[in-house]
């Protein structure tokens, strides 16, 4: 089938990469998969994942993807005692008013795409095979099979170039023959998995929700929108009757690919690369495309294990499209694969503190927009969002408690051996052991009276009741000793815990102290703030330090729509309703502004209470 990027002479290329690099899986997504050629080459290795947001895509997948062999359709073959193919190509048809492409794509419509009589057997057969369905004389995989032979023998007799952006005036040689529903080419296999599974949904969004071992990403090159390009394919696969315009007869409701668009597609892979959660993953690109591939590796390194990305490549033939914008100007196209392993860690930080999101992370980083210059942890306590988050400038990290401030910037600029060493010989000069009161005390009295140290601090709240840092009223930590050690698992998360960008900035102050017009456009603001709702022991205002009351919540909410109205994006941790008790000032804020709410968990023990994240972007405009 003619189609742009299709990879079939890349094939063996694909795998020879994944052999070199000797990766290991189950199963395989081909993401972007367009006809299917990747999918269907792999079908016999691996359980297959088909995406594309091109519906008539799909079926050509799920074709390909459900049967092994040609169908035997023996279901059909027993009531017409001849196969469909057959069956269809001996049919008569006569124009019909509901007949579509005839209507609107041959000289009747005023286009020259098909000629009237092989539109007229394009139409019928359409109708015939979604009848043959309806009755259950062909089942589900057969039906895939039929309806995506109807599509790939219809450009056969297309009276265009290639794609259906424009078609010839006068009547090409091909277009002149007769219309035949041949067979779908594809791969022959001794079986296909049962679970291979196709999609026709915006990949970015689908993979939010799907996961896996390899990934294989074929995305555009060119700015040539697909939906464009092949809208013909689209309405015979939908059927759909939609509303069409232009010389062309494009459709009205179609989704252009941000990834063809030059001012969208890095932030397209920023976003791809960001939420994609599958171990290896395969770039087919090129040095002809939007995005330079130098601009696509560093992009790929700030995602990849140890930063760590690498290029293959093979020269390949040039290809055609009527945009030539991004044409080579004479340089030899080469195709390459760029091909890393996925950074999922989410690393834990040292300190325990009230409130941390470290087992919510993977649902909110979900939610992030699709490009993160400057992340801003605003109100960042134990700084697992935002050392976890991968921002493509730098993550600033702002907290106005001094004690969890220091802490974390000594957690994060000393030298780990170094850090785990000095808690060491802390906990041995003082004796420090689990339940071991008269020895905690005496570190609490020490820090209190002679070294309040952020060192001392961390040690103490490593052994302290249920790791708290409490003060009272003469800023004294007060919290008795509770059942923990410095034990190995705190050891590993001192040594692991690090910052994913390659930049960070601390600030120590309050959140009402950034001076948002200074901060650049691409930045995102998360709070994650005390919840207003709850109680606990860091906001009820009488540990020695500032709570959490109705006033404060109340300027939260004002300075937040101070960063909405200046245009800039942020994300809020709360909780809109904890046991009986509604939070009704965020609850009228949400609706009143229209921002949006996603549930991302229940937290809580005793008091299990179901957190949102609200933000003021849609990621899918």
């Amino acid at each position: 089938m003619r189609y742009l990027g299709n990879k079939t002479k890349l094939l063996h290329f694909i795998e020879s990469v994944i052999e070199k690099y000797n990766i290991q899986g189950e199963t395989f997504a081909d993401l972007l998969a367009g006809t299917g050629t990747v999918g269907d080459f792999f079908k016999g290795k691996y359980q297959i994942i088909s995406n594309d947001y091109m519906y008539f895509s799909k079926i050509l997948n799920k074709a390909k993807l459900l049967n092994n062999t040609t169908p035997g359709f023996k279901g059909f073959i027993k009531k017409y005692n001849r196969t469909p193919f057959e069956w269809l190509n001996t049919q008569r048809y006569e124009p019909q008013d509901n007949y579509f492409i005839y209507q609107n794509y041959t000289p009747v419509g005023a286009r020259m795409y098909l000629t009237e009589a092989n539109a007229v057997k394009i139409d019928g057969m359409r109708l015939d095979i979604e009848e043959f369905y309806k009755s259950e004389i062909i089942d589900e995989k057969e039906y895939a099979f039929l309806l995506a032979s109807l599509i790939e023998s219809l450009p056969k007799v297309s009276n265009t170039s290639g794609t259906y952006q424009a078609f010839f005036k006068f009547w090409e040689a091909r277009a002149l023959k007769e219309f035949v529903l041949e067979p779908l080419e594809m791969n022959e296999s001794l079986s296909v998995d049962k679970h291979n599974i196709v999609y026709s949904e915006n990949t970015n969004k689908l993979v939010r929700d799907i996961s896996g071992d390899i990934a294989y990403i074929d995305p555009p090159y060119t700015i040539t929108q697909y939906t464009n390009s092949y809208h013909l394919l689209e309405t015979v696969a939908r059927y759909d009757y939609p509303e069409i315009f232009g010389k062309t007869g494009r459709r009205v409701k179609r989704e252009l690919s941000g990834y063809s668009n030059k001012q969208k597609a890095l932030y397209e892979f920023e976003d791809l690369f960001r939420q994609i959660n599958f171990d290896h993953v395969l770039v087919s690109y090129s040095n002809q495309s939007i995005v330079p591939i130098e601009e696509l590796i560093d992009l790929a390194k700030l995602f990849a294990i140890d930063n760590e990305v690498f290029v293959e490549t093979n020269e390949y033939r040039e290809y055609t499209t009527n945009n030539s914008s991004y044409k080579g100007n004479g340089k030899k196209l080469e195709e390459v694969i760029i091909y890393f392993k996925k950074n999922h860690e989410i690393k834990k930080s040292p300190l325990n503190y009230s409130g941390s999101k470290d087992v919510l992370l993977p649902i909110i980083f979900k939610q992030l927009p699709k490009h993160v210059g400057t992340f801003v942890d605003a109100m960042g306590g134990a700084f697992n969002v935002g050392a976890n988050v991968f921002a493509t400038n730098k993550v600033i990290y702002n907290e106005y408690n001094s004690y969890v401030y220091q802490i974390i910037e000594m957690i994060v600029t000393k030298d780990k051996n170094e850090l785990i060493n000095d808690v060491t010989e802390v906990v041995n000069r003082f004796g420090l052991k689990k339940k071991a009161k008269d020895e905690y005390i005496a570190l609490r009295d020490h820090f209190n009276n002679e070294d309040s140290s952020p060192l001392n601090l961390f040690t103490l709240q490593i052994y302290a009741f249920q790791n708290m840092i409490r003060f009272n009223s003469s800023q004294k930590m007060n919290t008795p000793v509770g059942n923990n050690e410095f034990n190995g698992g705190t050891k590993e998360r001192i040594e692991e815990f690090k910052i994913n960008s390659c930049k960070f900035e601390f600030r120590h102050g309050k959140y009402e102290d950034l001076v948002i017009d200074d901060f650049p456009k691409d930045s995102v603001f998360y709070f994650d703030p005390p919840y207003f709702v709850t109680n606990a022991a860091y906001n009820d205002g009488k540990r020695g330090l500032d709570g959490w009351d109705a006033d404060k919540e109340s300027a939260l909410l004002n300075f937040l729509l101070s960063i909405h109205q200046k245009g800039y994006k942020f994300m809020l941790s709360n909780v809109l309703q904890h046991r009986e008790k509604k939070h009704h000032l965020l609850i009228e804020w949400i609706h009143n502004h229209e921002f949006n709410v996603v549930e991302i968990g229940k937290t809580g023990i005793k008091y299990p209470r179901t957190e949102v994240l609200i933000t003021n972007y849609n990621i899918f405009e």
